[in-house]
């Protein structure tokens, strides 16, 4: 979507995180076997030895486990507040937070909502289009889309750097992309404060990223995530909260398409990058 720096801002209200965003992929849900009842894990990934001095299987069954829970639910729905770091001028580091109400239905709708601490942004994507939608500036970005969520957020990244943080969720295969490069993965422990549940907590590092990951026992689901980038020069901070999940529940068509109520203003789906050409005629 080409248009005003704000709405450019808006539509990639997630873009801060995109070097994260490929290495997030352990936030998938599903924890493994102490106290949990949710879920069996299933045995490591031939990607990856378990026999591996700094990567733990217990760590492994419990990541391979959310993976599962995540992949196997026809649809979620879930709240994801992101806050990240950057610096002011002064050198101080200051903290922005969005908060991202996600809807999605396996294998090719989504919708995500993202208020936050600047342009407010709306997502939607039908198995056929995907808009883009500014609420603030009233301006809407549509073009046609690839037929499955995982082809559709890769063009969205590259017709218009469209991405979310939350992404790894989405995948077709979380376990997989996490466990590629992974050098390092140990159970941490439990907590009992974390997302007003009991979580296992694990840390892991990948050639990207350092990460720690709260899944909750009983139900799977990921609770809280914390990243550093390793490539970062500020070795800048991001933390993901996770809340309100449901799994496998009744969503309607019509929640993952564009209704133009408010009249807005037609733009070109491009990348903020990319010459302004102005509005559709």
């Amino acid at each position: 979507m080409s248009a005003q720096p704000g709405s450019r801002r808006l539509l990639c209200c997630a873009a801060v995180m995109i070097a994260v965003t490929s290495s997030m992929t352990a936030c998938n849900k599903a924890s493994p076997k102490n106290t949990s009842t949710a879920v069996q894990a299933a045995p490591a990934s031939e990607s990856i030895s378990s026999e591996h001095p700094a990567i733990e299987p217990a760590a492994l069954q419990i990541l391979q486990a959310t993976s599962r829970q995540l992949t196997d639910a026809k649809s979620l729905t879930f709240t994801a507040v992101t806050t990240y770091e950057a610096f002011a001028r002064t050198g101080q580091p200051l903290y922005y937070t969005t908060q991202s109400s996600v809807l999605v239905q396996h294998p090719d709708k989504l919708r995500v909502l993202t208020p936050g601490d600047g342009p407010a942004s709306d997502f939607y994507y039908d198995g056929k289009v995907m808009t883009a939608y500014s609420p603030r500036e009233n301006l809407v970005a549509s073009t046609d889309a690839p037929p499955t969520m995982e082809e559709m957020l890769k063009a969205a990244d590259d017709k218009a750097s469209i991405t979310f943080p939350f992404s790894p969720l989405l995948a077709p295969d979380p376990y997989k992309n996490l466990t590629n490069g992974l050098t390092s993965a140990f159970v941490v422990g439990q907590s009992h404060v974390v997302g007003d549940t009991i979580t296992d907590i694990v840390a892991f590092t990948n050639k990207n990223v350092q990460a720690e990951v709260w899944i909750g026992i009983d139900d799977g689901l990921p609770r809280m995530l914390r990243a550093v980038y390793r490539n970062d020069p500020n070795h800048l901070r991001y933390q993901m909260e996770f809340r309100d999940w449901r799994r496998n529940v009744d969503l309607a068509p019509a929640a993952f398409v564009f209704t133009n109520t408010s009249g807005a203003h037609e733009m070109q789906f491009a990348r903020p990058d990319a010459p302004a050409h102005g509005a559709k005629p």
